[in-house]
């Protein structure tokens, strides 16, 4: 395995942890991260011991890949930079801050040849892959991702912020066109949406509820899939989770005096097999980072293409979109 110059731009509170786990993983060489401000430069450097490059050009010219965790809005500006020298790129989720621009990047990604991965970690989520041996066409999926209230992402609605998260799981989980969107929310601190609902149908039946809170008084990040096979519970913040299903070879219900099937004995839990799921307790963001090198190198595809980052953008746009209507119908009844 060739050895790869990685990189990082911006070193905030995600970034940082990029730059740390990258320090040590196989097959890359860490030469270096940016950070617009000097004082935080000076701080990451002494703490990680990596080098730090006063300038975005500076870094360019020493890496082979970057990951871009700058804020959402200077994602483009990074991007484009980067792919006008061929560096193959992890861009943060939202991979940019408007379909218009996300689709600039995946032009100059393809005049350049440069691979672009999009940094949804959930897909990495020892839950999620946990259980992906028991995914067998989901038919609704429920999803709850709620968290105190701090000012980091609130430059941009909660729609962007976290629900985009689920809406790239429940795309991935169904594989199937979109044919319908409902969405409401309300701002409640900030000028943007920090509570939101939506409902999504699928062409083939199935439908996500999602709802997504930056407004909460405790942290919850849970996922329910329900399917014919039987109902997946997923803590995702944990990443554990349990399978239910039904037993094989159970004897039919037997009516209790015509009325309703009664429970045989051990009541439901003679009915329901449960399969815990456990993680192996890999670090999601280092999962996602060696992904990004395996990708780089030609060994697979990126978990998250560029062009499943921009479909999880336009449906969140639309979400957000939807909600907006939502609120000035409200205002005006």
């Amino acid at each position: 395995m060739s050895t790869l110059g990685f990189g990082v731009v911006g070193t905030g509170s995600l970034g940082f942890h990029h730059a740390r786990i990258l320090r040590d993983v196989g097959g890359v060489e860490m030469v270096g991260f940016h950070d617009s401000r000097s004082e935080r430069r000076a701080e990451v450097a002494t703490e990680l011991g990596i080098r730090p490059h006063e300038t975005l050009d500076s870094l360019l010219d020493a890496a082979d890949a970057l990951v871009v965790a700058v804020p959402t809005t200077a994602h483009e500006e990074v991007a484009l930079a980067a792919l006008e020298r061929g560096i193959h790129l992890l861009i943060e989720k939202p991979m940019a801050p408007s379909v218009e621009s996300a689709d600039r990047i995946l032009a100059a990604g393809a005049a350049s040849g440069a691979v672009i991965q999009i940094g949804h970690v959930e897909r990495f989520n020892q839950a999620i892959r946990a259980a992906e041996p028991y995914l067998d066409r989901p038919l609704f999926i429920e999803s709850h991702r709620m968290a105190p209230f701090t000012p980091r992402g609130t430059d941009v609605a909660v729609v962007l912020d976290l629900m985009i998260h689920d809406v790239d799981l429940v795309q991935g989980l169904v594989g199937q066109p979109i044919a319908d969107i409902a969405a409401s929310g309300l701002p409640v601190l900030t000028p943007n949406i920090d509570i939101a609902n939506a409902r999504v149908d699928f062409t083939n039946g199935a439908v996500a509820n999602l709802t997504a809170s930056r407004v909460s008084l405790e942290r919850m990040r849970k996922l329910r899939i329900f399917q014919p096979s039987g109902y997946l519970s997923l803590d995702l913040a944990a990443g554990t989770g349990e399978f239910l299903r039904l037993k094989r070879e159970l004897p039919a219900l037997s009516p209790a005096g015509g009325g309703m099937p009664s429970l045989p004995e051990g009541g439901l839990d003679a009915l329901i097999e449960r399969v815990p799921l456990q993680g192996d307790g890999a670090e999601p963001l280092r999962k996602e980072l060696e992904s990004f090198r395996d990708a780089v190198l030609g060994l697979q595809p990126p978990v998250v293409s560029g062009e499943q980052g921009r479909a999880a953008l336009a449906v969140t746009v639309t979400i957000e979109d939807r909600i907006h209507r939502h609120v000035a119908d409200t205002r005006t009844a």
